[in-house]
């Protein structure tokens, strides 16, 4: 018997005891698993081979540790925690109220939730179906709501005190799954009305790599390039965590490491882990800022291919937050976004899309289309235009940003027409023209042929509808 379960395990918050990941990590030798990677919500991810599934099972239950075999059920609560204290200080939200908050979950949400300091970012906002947002007011947090498969926020007239927060998850988990997305006949909970609009922080993506001086301590961030830590690497840290009384390891969605509260006496121990274990902490800046997804080797390796392409060029990536998705049901937090399709009429053929938010925030829900329909051979430099692109913005910016705005109207009529599929939202914007269908450039809707379709699902073109609009929601 061959072949591979995926197994995950949830750390909620993105907290892993030492303690407790040591013994996962001690069933997981036991079984022949050497490897192990952390996804984008914070949750350890292993490979097991068939053979050892009962022995596997069996150990895991008796640790009595939660875990998931090729399902993906409860996406785990999601924090910004790891960012305190070395990302951002001075604000209300404490290591002591995180901990609070998460302890108060008593059950195991299908919906994805995210709890996010509002002045980071670090970590994602709204890539939860259930979002709260730290407020200026103390120990009150914004609620945003997001139906599952869709773009849409739904944002709370009021402000939810901290200890309400994982009742309400709960209560909003049973809703939406059930589909009611509304915030109607919520019941009593402690709450003030939202007197201010919610401001998040420009996007900015610390150095989250090695050694990093905060106070009298340190912190060590660690990333691998191939996403995968070695078990023996991962046991020694726990036993190096116990040893030093570092009581937490904290998982980042950047799929890495964070080790804080490293004494000045320890450094020494720590970097001789790291050395032992021939881990490198100090990879191109460049290489750092993507987001891809968890299990696609597909989209690791474009990635590198990418990664390679920029360090050839030079390219500056400051500032901007780049993403894959290889598949359609997954979710990417990303600035610009590559996107990969398959044509069904030519299924080995890959073409890719680059799209970017409008604003090219990541945490961004409204997106436009850069480019369409890019084989492989050319999307290296589509991609790196595309970047330029953001440069550009950016220095615009920078020197006209006390300038006055467009009137609203004005920026409307300049924007074409846009046509959106319905079925798999691919977008006809007459720029591009279908090249697929063979239709070029500068062919308005309108005036495509009756027996048009898709080129990606083929749907007919009476399933096109009108956007209005280069902005377009995806799901």
């Amino acid at each position: 018997m061959t072949g591979y379960y995926t197994i995950r395990v949830n750390f909620i918050g993105g907290i892993a005891s030492p303690g407790e990941l040591q013994k996962i990590l001690a069933i997981a030798a036991e079984c022949d698993i050497k490897q192990a990677r952390f996804g984008l919500r914070q949750q350890m991810i292993m490979y097991l081979s068939y053979t050892h599934e009962k022995a596997f099972i069996s150990k895991m239950n008796a640790a009595k540790i939660d875990f998931y075999i090729d399902d993906n059920p409860h996406p785990n609560v999601i924090s910004s925690y790891v960012s305190e204290e070395v990302f951002q200080r001075g604000n209300w939200l404490s290591e002591g109220i995180y901990k609070d908050i998460l302890d108060a979950f008593d059950y195991n949400p299908s919906l994805k939730i995210n709890i996010s300091d509002s002045q980071q970012s670090f970590t994602p906002f709204f890539s939860g179906h259930i979002n709260f947002i730290s407020s200026d007011q103390p120990n009150f947090w914004h609620l945003y709501l997001r139906e599952p498969k869709s773009n849409e926020l739904i944002a709370y007239d009021k402000l939810v005190f901290s200890n309400e927060i994982a009742k309400i998850s709960k209560l909003l988990d049973e809703r939406i799954s059930a589909g009611n997305t509304s915030f109607d006949g919520l019941p009593n909970i402690i709450s003030v009305p939202a007197e201010k609009k919610l401001k998040l922080p420009k996007f900015t993506l610390p150095y989250y790599e090695g050694f990093n001086r905060y106070g009298k301590k340190s912190w060590l961030g660690i990333y691998r390039r191939g996403e995968v830590f070695e078990t023996s690497f991962l046991q020694d840290l726990c036993r190096l965590c116990l040893k030093t009384k570092i009581g937490e390891i904290c998982l980042t969605p950047w799929k890495s490491i964070i080790i804080k509260n490293i004494q000045e006496e320890d450094r020494n121990d720590w970097s001789g882990l790291l050395a032992k274990h021939d881990i490198n902490v100090r990879h191109a800046a460049n290489e750092l800022n993507w987001q891809i997804e968890d299990t696609s080797p597909e989209a690791l390796e474009l990635k590198n291919k990418l990664v390679r392409h920029f360090n050839k060029k030079d390219l500056r990536t400051f500032g901007i937050c780049l993403g894959i998705k290889t598949f359609p049901k997954t979710e990417v937090y990303a600035s610009i976004l590559v996107k990969q399709k398959k044509i069904k009429a030519l299924p080995f053929l890959k073409l890719y899309d680059i799209t970017y938010t409008t604003d090219y925030d990541p945490n961004g829900r409204k997106v436009a289309y850069f480019a369409k329909n890019i084989f492989g051979f050319s999307l290296p430099e589509k991609l790196r235009k595309s970047v330029l692109e953001f440069n550009e913005h950016i220095a615009y910016e920078s020197r006209f940003k006390d300038m006055p705005k467009k009137d609203e109207e004005e920026v409307i009529k300049e924007q074409p027409i846009l046509h959106q599929c319905s079925a798999c939202l691919t977008i006809y914007d007459p720029a591009y023209g279908d090249e697929m269908n063979n239709i070029p450039p500068g062919v308005n809707f309108e005036n495509l042929p009756e027996e048009y379709c898709c080129s990606v699902c083929e749907s007919p073109k009476t399933a096109f509808i009108l956007t209005n609009t280069k902005e377009v929601v995806l799901a």
